[in-house]
């Protein structure tokens, strides 16, 4: 008989039994067969098949993690596998969801210096979502984390900025995913309202492929801004995002002009101010030279008046 070699040898010691559990050996007690598929999705047979692999070392300082994305029911495989030069036997493994441990119902074998940790469940509903942790030492610094997840909803990341009285379109999208439905909510300053597009004139839902959802809002405004969300609902949950819309009415963009047309009015009307106070201040001179003239010819009248005084009197004392 050839001897086994590559991957071959390794479905023989993946499906094979390890002796020493056979033989009640205490040494492999912490080992056990990994399970057969087929007799797993026996229970499940139209779910499809997930496997996913994270590989960790005894050198590894950092979690290592994955994500999973899933929109319909599936079986799922996770498989930690940890690499050590150490006993294999004494390493301990610990299986949990969400921070709680698992029901001890995974299966670890190992091969060379090699072990693996094997969790196989069904995906059936949004309660088997979550994050699962593989951990391979007492204090669980070494861990392996699995997150499991519905396809992310993508929007527009700014806000959208229109106008009052114009029509916006606020759009999302699902990469690679078809969404069972979506849904749009409505929010400003409240709680978000689900939008029913058949109730109203205002609001136009539509999409031309499955993994896409427009909302169109026409005659906008001011209290038509605010937050609004699009929902992707899928068989294992939902997923939604975040839009911004802002509404602003035609004296908005105009604001900064009439600024700065009333900056310019300033600056003119200061300007004009200096320019007559300088030609005042160029005429006070002359005006006080002026003054001072009119002045001088009213002490000299003044003071001739008084020098001719005695001499009337004079003439009129001669005469006499």
């Amino acid at each position: 008989m050839p001897a086994l070699t590559g991957p071959l040898l390794l479905l023989a010691l993946l499906a094979a039994p390890r002796p020493g559990l056979a033989d009640g050996d205490a040494s492999d007690s912490s080992f056990t067969r990994l399970p057969v598929r087929e007799e797993m999705m026996a229970k499940y047979s139209n779910l499809s098949w997930e496997t996913h692999n994270i590989l960790l070392t005894e050198h590894s300082s950092e979690p290592v993690e994955k994500n999973i994305t899933l929109e319909r029911p599936s079986y799922v495989e996770l498989t930690c596998l940890f690499t050590t030069s150490g006993d294999l036997n004494t390493v301990n493994v610990t299986w949990t969801k969400d921070g709680e441990p698992l029901e001890n119902k995974h299966a670890i074998n190992a091969t060379g210096s090699t072990l693996h940790a094997q969790y196989t469940f069904a995906v059936i509903t949004h309660m088997q979502m979550g994050s699962y942790s593989c951990f391979f030492d007492e204090e669980m610094q070494l861990r392996g984390t699995f997150h499991i997840k519905v396809p992310k909803v993508h929007g527009k990341n700014k806000p959208l900025i229109t106008y009052v009285g114009d029509s916006t379109v606020l759009k999302c999208e699902c990469h690679e995913c078809a969404p069972v439905n979506w849904t749009w909510y409505a929010s400003n300053g409240s709680m978000p309202v689900p939008i029913d597009a058949h109730m109203s004139d205002k609001y136009d839902v539509s999409g031309a492929y499955a993994n896409e959802t427009k909302l169109k809002i026409k005659n906008l405004l001011e209290e038509d801004g605010g937050s609004y969300w699009c929902q992707a609902v899928f068989q294992l949950g939902d997923s939604k995002e975040h839009i911004e819309l802002v509404v602003l009415s035609f004296l908005v963009p105009l604001k900064p002009f009439l600024a700065i047309i009333a900056e310019v009015v300033l600056l003119v009307a200061i300007i004009l101010l200096c320019e007559v106070y300088t030609q005042r201040s160029k005429k006070d001179p002359d005006d006080g030279k002026e003054f001072e003239q009119i002045e001088q010819l009213k002490s000299d009248d003044s003071n001739g008046i008084e020098n001719n005084a005695p001499r009337l009197r004079k003439n009129e004392s001669v005469e006499q």
